[in-house]
């Protein structure tokens, strides 16, 4: 059985579990890091701040277990971002990424939403190769952090 659960605050706990696996197994492809978020930044209050402060969480599961995530920001100008995204190992290459962006373009549009953007580092050939095939242009360059360019990408909702 697959499914997406919507988070809210009180599932802070699930998106904890899922955040920290995310953030050890793909520290390259998030703006945070495990550090940040363990010891001392590892609290309830924090959790549920992160979750009342995006718009939308959501995990994948399957079988039971949740082996995605993906979060997204409220429209802004007709702008949604997606942001967040993992799918953990044992379920990659099995379609489990191109459901979870199809979740947030199907929110996004029922939001009224002109356009879903996303941030990937350049270097994230399997994220990039993902996201193309789901309809998504590249945008360009929107930040480099010493040598890593990260590349925003672009989905016209119709």
């Amino acid at each position: 059985m697959r499914r997406v659960k919507v988070l809210t605050v009180e599932d802070w706990r699930e998106w904890r579990e899922m955040r920290l696996k995310a953030l050890a197994d793909a520290p390259e492809a998030f703006a945070s890091t495990l550090v940040e978020w363990s010891g001392i930044g590892d609290t309830e209050d924090r959790w549920r701040g992160r979750l009342e402060s995006v718009a939308l969480h959501a995990l994948f599961f399957s079988e039971g277990e949740a082996v995605g995530m993906v979060s997204a920001t409220e429209p802004r100008a007709g702008d949604v971002w997606l942001v967040s995204m993992w799918v953990d190992p044992v379920a990659r290459g099995q379609g489990v990424g191109d459901l979870l962006i199809q979740f947030v373009v199907e929110w996004a549009q029922a939001w009224g939403a002109c356009r879903v953007r996303l941030g990937v580092w350049d270097g994230n050939t399997a994220a990039i190769g993902l996201y193309e095939r789901n309809g998504f242009v590249d945008g360009g360059a929107s930040q480099q952090d010493g040598d890593v360019v990260e590349r925003r990408m672009d989905l016209t909702l119709l």
